[in-house]
């Protein structure tokens, strides 16, 4: 047995009060006339001796009282097991997991309620001048400082559910900073989760300077289908045509899911796309066919039917289609005729031609497509900018000079990197092989086992191989060369092909079913990977095109009636819009600068995190987290303070010493009133 203030045991030496009383105490004696004074010896000695025996009763009961109540005010306890009782006030950390997860029901109420109750039983289990940090997922401001128990009350009471989602990992470093900044060194956090297994990464807790609780709750097991997320399967979406959407849809119990039905929104319509059936712990992939016909921004949302958990059945996704893509053709003397002409002839397309010493590097990202034709120098300067140009998300196409400076188009490729050319060959050579997996090709030829009239060349540059290029041959020839390359650089492509494009030496441009849509979609496929949707509290940065000329107008966001002016930085062609926590609901958001009309409109989905319902047991949570932390794993019905009391102070004794002190008492009181001497 130990005591939390040893220090009251000097009060003991009350003992002594009683114990001089009950030695100085002269009692007055009383004349009792008597006629009989055979009897009197016999009746002096009886009464004597009982009252000597009250009256040490009583002295002793006085002792027992007066012990107890010291020792209640010296607060006894018998030690946890492992536990290390530290005297003076506390700074306590509390974490409530407010995540998607804890709208599930325990029993009777959502877990979320019960967490916040536990909270508060963990708040009233310690001493009024402690202080308390009350955290949960959304890590606002106010819940990174320490508070008093009545304020610590007021902030549990306002958590609510909330779309956040954050490893416990992070959580266990936000209690460290916040009971650093305490005026004490006895440090204790409590985590109050459900601990499911994709955030729970805190493994064999070791540090010995905070004590750490976690506080499982348990919820009633649930069936879950969620959609997991969706993608265009071809880079960029295109109008007047069916473009494919891939949605994966996953179940994340151990039941298999029957009868799923999925729909589209799009264009203020809903569409039924099917039915689908999920094996158990499985995901799923189905196409949605989008028809297009008009350019600009658009919005669509996909749903299922799912019961009781469905913040993950709906995925909103938004796409760009361009009203214009525009291509610059850097030449060396001329226009090439047959470029401007396939160029030309497409809807949508505007063609600049420009030659190598009238370019305005500035403008290069106002184009989706750069050709170089037949350059025989790049310099240095062009050189980086082209790089720039494809690392942003440009796509450039090469067709070098028949008298290509080798040195400076080395020096050009190498910054990609990609493939060097090595020598020109004089030799006929004819194209064997398309690769109709590659997005350039795909989908183009209706019978892929047809006879293809493909390109041939009467001259052409070897291209070194090297396979950390990254090398993706889209036309090759018979001999196994590469005809046309493809080189993915960051956010955009480089095509190399080894042949000039003059006619003398490539006949591409009259292969008709091969250069017009080669152009096409090297075109339409700049800034390839667009993103269709963005995880809140997960991508806080949104990329967009720069379109103000001053510094001083403002971008804003508005949507699910919501408007905030996000925090903006500009480099270049690009604005950079980041979020932080400022958006709250799923969603579309437009931007808008001072004009009416969107810059363009955003999709925010939940995080699908929460959507595995897989938790750590008790038993299994202690085995992860190691014998350095606790875990409080009590019944539903139980109250936590007395529990914290006992594993983080031991077994507290003070109120069976106040009882025992009162018990004695009353003993006390009996005597007198009762024992007649």
């Amino acid at each position: 047995m130990q005591f939390l203030y040893p220090t009251f045991l000097f009060a003991l030496a009350a003992l002594a009060i009683p114990v001089i009383l009950h030695l100085f105490y002269f009692r007055r004696f009383k004349k009792v006339y008597f006629t009989n004074v055979r009897f009197l010896k016999e009746v002096k000695e009886e009464t004597s001796a009982r009252s000597k025996l009250r009256n040490l009763l009583v002295l002793l009961m006085r002792l027992l009282a007066i012990a107890f109540l010291v020792l209640a005010f010296a607060q006894p306890f018998l030690p946890a097991k492992n536990a290390e009782v530290k005297a003076g006030t506390k700074a306590v950390s509390i974490f409530i997991d407010n995540s998607f997860s804890m709208e599930a029901l325990s029993q009777d109420v959502p877990l979320l309620e019960k967490a916040k109750q536990r909270a508060r039983e963990a708040v009233q289990a310690y001493a009024p001048d402690d202080q308390f940090q009350i955290l949960t997922n959304d890590f606002e401001g106010r819940h990174q400082r320490l508070v008093g128990r009545d304020d610590a009350l007021a902030l549990i009471d306002e958590v609510a559910i909330s779309p956040e989602v954050k490893a416990l990992s992070r959580v266990l470093t936000r209690q460290q900073q916040a009971l650093s900044t305490g005026r004490t060194e006895n440090h204790v956090a409590y985590m109050i989760s459900d601990f499911q297994r994709n955030i729970t990464d805190i493994e064999n807790y070791a540090d010995t300077t905070m004590e750490l609780n976690l506080v499982p709750l348990q919820a009633v097991q649930e069936r879950n289908i969620g959609i997991d997320s969706a993608w265009f399967n071809a880079p960029v979406p295109i109008a007047n045509q069916a473009n494919a959407v891939i949605v994966k849809i996953r179940n994340f119990t151990g039941e298999d899911a029957e009868n799923i039905r999925l729909s589209i929104g799009y264009e203020g319509q809903t569409k039924p796309v099917g039915t689908l059936s999920i094996p158990a712990n499985a995901s799923v992939l189905d196409t949605v066919n989008l028809s297009i016909q008009r350019t600009g921004w658009h919005e669509a949302e996909l749903a299922i039917t799912d019961y009781p958990v469905q913040f993950d059945d709906t995925y909103y996704f938004s796409f760009n289609v361009r009203e214009q893509i525009n291509v610059l053709a850097i030449n060396e003397s001329e226009p090439g005729r047959y470029l401007t002409a396939a160029l030309s002839g497409m809807p949508n397309f505007k063609l600049d031609n420009l030659l190598s010493q009238n370019l305005d590097y500035s403008s290069f990202s106002n184009y989706q497509l750069i050709i170089t034709n037949g350059l025989s120098n790049i310099s240095t300067g062009l050189g980086f900018e082209l790089a720039q140009f494809v690392k942003e998300g440009g796509n450039l196409l090469v067709f070098p000079g028949r008298n290509a400076n080798i040195d400076t188009y080395r020096s050009f490729l190498t910054a990609f990197p990609a493939n060097e050319l090595l020598r020109f060959e004089e030799e006929p050579r004819v194209v064997g092989s398309v690769n109709t997996e590659e997005f350039i090709f795909n989908d183009v030829f209706e019978n892929r086992s047809a006879n293809l009239k493909l390109p041939s060349t009467q001259g052409n540059f070897r291209l070194a191989t090297s396979a950390s290029r990254g090398e993706e041959r889209l036309l090759s020839y018979r001999d196994g060369n590469a005809y046309l390359a493809k080189y993915q650089v960051e956010k955009g492509n480089l095509y190399l092909c080894a042949a000039p494009l003059d006619e003398q030496y490539n006949d591409l441009v009259r292969n008709g079913e091969i250069f017009i849509p080669m152009l096409y979609k090297m075109a339409i496929s700049a800034g390839k990977g667009q993103k269709v949707a963005y995880t809140i509290g997960r991508d806080e940065v949104i990329e967009a095109n720069h379109q103000a000329t001053s510094s001083d107008i403002v971008y804003k966001l508005k949507g699910q009636g919501r408007e905030f002016i996000p925090e903006q930085r500009i480099i270049g062609s690009k604005v950079f819009l980041s979020v932080n926590n400022q958006v709250r609901d799923a969603g579309f958001y437009s931007l808008f600068l001072k004009a009416a009309t969107p810059l363009g409109t955003y999709a925010f989905n939940y995080d699908r995190r929460e959507s595995a319902l897989d938790y750590y047991a008790p038993d299994a949570l202690a085995e992860l987290i190691g014998q350095q932390a606790n875990i409080i794993n009590i019944a539903d019905t139980a109250v936590l303070t007395a529990r914290i009391e006992e594993q983080s102070q031991g077994t507290p004794l003070w109120r069976w010493c106040l009882i025992l002190a009162l018990v004695f008492l009353a003993v006390e009181v009996l005597l007198l009133r009762l024992w007649k001497v």
